[in-house]
C-alpha cells in the first residue's frame, strides 16, 4: 500500500528565531529525496521538526502522513505511524542491550498488527541476526549496550539496522554518511536501498556530500538555503553543486 508524506508551507522557530521559512515538497512510497545545503540552512531543523523534537516550534504550515496530521502526534506516535529518524550523532545508552531495545521498539511499532508479531523472543532474535548479517553489522554488537563504545561507522550501520527492523513508511536520515569510510558508506547505502526495495520506504536523505550518492540513485534532489527549498531537480543538480557551491543563492 502506497503512502505520501506531504510537507506544506512548513515554518519553524527555535528560541523565537525563525529557521524554516516555508518548506514545501512531498515524498511518495519508495522515492529517495536528497536535501543538500550549506551549514545553518535548516536541514537538521527539518529532520527534528518532522520527528517531533519539543524545542522546535511550528508557527505555520502542515505535515501529513497520508491522512494523519503528523504535527498533532507525539514523537512516539509519529514513529508508530511509520516515521523513522536516523540521528547524525546517535546517543549511547549504557545498560540497554541493542537486541532488547529493538525488540521493544518493534513491538511498539506493530502493537496493533497481530500478523507482524513474533511468537517468541528467540524468533525475533533470529530475524534480527539475519538482518544484521545482511547489513554487515557485527552480531556481537546486538548483545552490547546501545551504541556503547561503538565506532562512528558501527553507530551509523546500527541506525540503518534499526530502520530495517522497524520497516518505516518514511525514513529521515540526517547525515548518516558523515565521518564514514568508503566501506561503511557502501554498507549504509546498501541498507537504504534494501529498505526501499523491501518495504517501499520513502527516504529523506540529508547530506553535505556527493559520495553516498555514488551508491544511491535519488529520485529528487532539493537545495535548501536560508530555510527554504530554492531549487529541485534530479541527480545532475548534485554535480552542479559540487562544481559551483551555493553562491548563486547567497
Amino acid at each position: 500500500m502506497s503512502s505520501v508524506l506531504n510537507i506544506s508551507n512548513l515554518q519553524v522557530n527555535i528560541e523565537q528565531k525563525q529557521i524554516l521559512r516555508g518548506v514545501d515538497f512531498k515524498i511518495n512510497s519508495g522515492e529517495v529525496h536528497v536535501v543538500m545545503g550549506p551549514n545553518g540552512s535548516g536541514k537538521s531543523t527539518l529532520a527534528y521538526t518532522l520527528a517531533g523534537h519539543p524545542n522546535y516550534e511550528v508557527i505555520d504550515g502542515e505535515v501529513k502522513l497520508d491522512d494523519q496530521d503528523l504535527l498533532a502526534l507525539s514523537p512516539d506516535k509519529r514513529a508508530q505511524a511509520g516515521l523513522f529518524l536516523a540521528f547524525q550523532y546517535p546517543t549511547e545508552i549504557p545498560g540497554v542491550k541493542v537486541q532488547n531495545f529493538l525488540r521493544q521498539a518493534y513491538s511498539a511499532r506493530f502493537e496493533d498488527q497481530e500478523e507482524k508479531q513474533f511468537k517468541s523472543v528467540l524468533a525475533f532474535r533470529k530475524h534480527l541476526e539475519k538482518l544484521a548479517t545482511e547489513l554487515q553489522v557485527n552480531p556481537e554488537l546486538l548483545r552490547r549496550g546501545l551504541n556503547e563504545g561503538f565506532s562512528g561507522g558501527e553507530k551509523k550501520r546500527l541506525e540503518i539496522l534499526q530502520m530495517a527492523v522497524l520497516e518505516p513508511k518514511f525514513a529521515i536520515l540526517d547525515e548518516v554518511d558523515s565521518g564514514l569510510d568508503i566501506d561503511a558508506i557502501k554498507a549504509v547505502a546498501t541498507g537504504i536501498k534494501q529498505n526501499v526495495e523491501n518495504y517501499k520506504t520513502g527516504i529523506l536523505l540529508i547530506t553535505h556530500y556527493q559520495r553516498i550518492l555514488d551508491y544511491i540513485e535519488p529520485d529528487f534532489v532539493h537545495v535548501m538555503v536560508s530555510g527554504k527549498i530554492v531549487e529541485s531537480g534530479d541527480k545532475t543538480l548534485v554535480k552542479k553543486l559540487e562544481a559551483d557551491g551555493y553562491q548563486k543563492w547567497s
